[in-house]
């Protein structure tokens, strides 16, 4: 499991860093319309889903039913356990950032393009927006990590539909603070800077699960990983 340190790491250096491409599409596309963001949203919704139920959840169970001695039932119960445990953390989470506005606060046009709210408001929208994005990606940090370092193959599954889930939000977080400032650099910063959390989550993850890091250990944070992906 040592030897998968470096390439665990890298995955998550690469998941994070997605929010930068939906920064920059969201700068540089001329098409400024909703479209792209929901379409972006859902594709990532697609993926994040299917990646947690049919690739991380059986196989987390799989190794918790060998970890008990072939005890399906046993292992099924931890691992379903460990999955609604991870689903309470981000749902923790997400009562701990305000949601005063809503975070696309700008309307669409005949012509398709965004119609300017107050600048002040759209800069709060961006700002809170790039926060709560940035805690969420804490964890999703640690979860890429913590999979690619007990299987470097899923973990490649999970940091490329984690990459994917990030693109649209880096469209969420830069387009408000563009059309408040008109700066790209400034909208381009606070995106990237939400998603350099992760690899921060991959950091903390590997200081404080590295000596705990057993089979058993490995079975339910992966449950909880689906969990929290969902």
């Amino acid at each position: 499991m040592e030897g998968n340190v470096l390439p665990a790491f890298m995955l998550t250096i690469m998941a994070g860093l997605a929010s930068g491409i939906g920064s920059a599409i969201a700068i540089f596309v001329k098409d400024k319309s909703t479209k792209l963001l929901t379409f972006a949203l859902g594709f990532a919704a697609g993926v994040m889903l299917y990646v947690s139920f049919v690739e991380i959840l059986p196989h987390s169970i799989e190794e918790l039913v060998v970890h008990h001695g072939g005890d399906q039932q046993l292992g099924t119960t931890y691992g379903v356990l460990a999955f609604f445990v991870g689903m309470l953390i981000v749902a923790i989470i997400d009562k701990i950032i305000p949601h005063a506005e809503n975070p696309h606060e700008f309307s669409v046009q005949e012509q398709g393009q965004p119609a300017v709210a107050q600048p002040d408001k759209l800069m709060r929208i961006g700002l809170l927006t790039a926060l709560a994005l940035a805690l969420h990606n804490f964890p999703e940090g640690m979860a890429t990590f913590i999979t690619a370092l007990d299987d470097p193959q899923l973990g490649l599954t999970i940091a490329i539909a984690i990459a994917i889930h990030n693109i649209p939000e880096g469209i969420a977080v830069s387009m408000p603070i563009y059309f408040a400032t008109g700066n790209r650099v400034q909208a381009f910063k606070y995106s990237f800077l939400s998603g350099v959390v992760e690899p921060v989550g991959a950091v903390v993850g590997y200081f404080l699960m590295g000596p705990y890091a057993t089979p058993d250990v490995m079975g339910l944070l992966l449950a909880g990983v689906a969990g929290s992906m969902v």
